[in-house]
């Protein structure tokens, strides 16, 4: 073990290490995580719970509260946001889905003036007329658009909403298979927070922090907080500019209805948007189907805007919002990302920026403290009994002690 010049000691891995060591510990640390991959992966997530909500529990312990008290108030606040969300959210989904079922039900079904035409099928109209004054009179929608609105006029609109959101219902029953591993994330998770204290203190103790400067753990805590503090910024941003978007194309009359469920569709892209590079795509297709539905030509102005609101957020929101959370490379981001979903899926991909983080942490801390010993050019590190292949010289015949006498 070394020092460097501000007193940290150092560890210094010696060249056979290097050559046959390293290589071997990396080969059986991929064989035993692919066996045990699924408990890998809930530590993995309980680790990075344990880092994120530790700074809240200090921050409590500072009040003079006892840590145990201050993790159990941590862990019950956020299950009642929690629990309070997800109510406010599935009142307000199943709510606006009944609305918006009926409004699509009358627009494609009810008749009306003196045509006793739907609004479809004078939209439909509306849009052959522009087409024929266009010179793409070729073009006949009229008939397709009829034969659509026919097949919907005998069928229950209201009978197939219903069947969805009792659908997604049975399928939110799915969800208890996974009540196993969140409690396990949970129990595991509180265990690290009962024991960050002592684990600081040891690893402080093993690799003491420049004078100024945090331990590994709390650099770790940092860059995950970072992340998601980032990530929460830039949700509320973006979903904030879709709702205000929706709610100004509706009041303005371009696209009609769409300023009623602004508030629900911001909502839906806030939530997607946790999605890295799927969630902005994602986010769009309500408020799109719904334009469709009501009016292909409000579609193109709900288009228009979902696409300026990404190329801001790629160019302005996301360098200045997650560029200072991450420090990484785009490259690194991209393979991260793909590397998640190609180990564990949608929840793989969720947890790989904030695992490159707290890596980038660890990296930056044990890069001052782990050095190669280096690799003299031309000298193989590997003792080798060379073999002495030079002829025996004869030995001459010893003289006789009276030749050796003086004369």
């Amino acid at each position: 073990m070394g020092s460097m010049a501000g007193g940290t000691p150092t560890i210094q891995i010696p060249r056979w290490i290097q050559l046959v060591g390293l290589p071997v510990l990396a080969l059986i640390a991929i064989l035993l995580a692919g066996k045990v991959f699924h408990a890998v992966f809930l530590f993995l997530v309980a680790g990075l719970v344990a880092l994120l909500l530790d700074p809240l529990v200090r921050a409590l312990e500072r009040l003079r509260i006892p840590r145990g008290f201050s993790i159990a108030i941590v862990y019950l606040s956020f299950a009642t946001a929690l629990v309070i969300a997800a109510i406010a959210i599935g009142v307000i989904v199943v709510d606006q889905s009944q609305s918006a079922a009926n409004r699509i039900d009358s627009y494609l079904t009810n008749e009306h003036g003196q045509t006793s035409q739907t609004g479809f099928e004078q939209d439909v109209d509306r849009l052959q007329h522009w087409l024929d004054t266009h010179h793409l009179e070729t073009v006949d929608i009229r008939k397709q658009g009829q034969d659509f609105a026919e097949s919907i006029k005998g069928k229950d609109v209201e009978k197939y909403t219903s069947k969805a959101i009792d659908f997604l219902s049975g399928a939110a029953l799915s969800i208890f298979q996974l009540v196993f591993s969140l409690v396990l994330i949970l129990v595991v998770s509180i265990y690290m927070l009962l024991d960050m204290n002592r684990l600081k203190q040891a690893v402080d103790r093993r690799f003491p922090p420049k004078p100024g400067t945090p331990g590994l753990v709390v650099s770790m805590e940092k860059a995950v907080a970072g992340y998601v503090r980032g990530q929460v910024l830039l949700s509320l941003i973006i979903g904030a500019s879709a709702g205000v978007g929706l709610w100004l194309l509706g009041t303005i009359g371009l696209v009609e209805g769409a300023d009623t469920y602004a508030v629900l569709f911001g909502a839906w892209v806030a939530v997607t948007e946790l999605i890295p590079y799927l969630g902005p795509w994602l986010g769009a297709i309500p408020a799109v189907t719904y334009a469709l539905v009501v009016d292909p030509f409000s579609a193109l102005w709900v288009t228009l805007l979902f696409l300026g609101i990404h190329q801001i957020e790629g160019h302005i929101v996301v360098p200045n919002v997650m560029g200072s959370a991450l420090r990484l490379h785009p490259l690194l981001v991209i393979f991260g990302l793909l590397a998640g979903g190609e180990l564990y899926g949608l929840p793989g991909i969720l947890v790989a920026l904030p695992l490159l983080a707290v890596m980038r942490a660890i990296y930056e801390f044990f890069s001052e403290r782990v050095e190669l010993e280096e690799w003299k050019e031309g000298v193989v590190p590997v003792e080798v009994d060379v073999e002495d292949t030079r002829p025996i010289q004869p030995v001459p015949p010893e003289e006789p002690p009276e030749a050796r006498v003086a004369p």
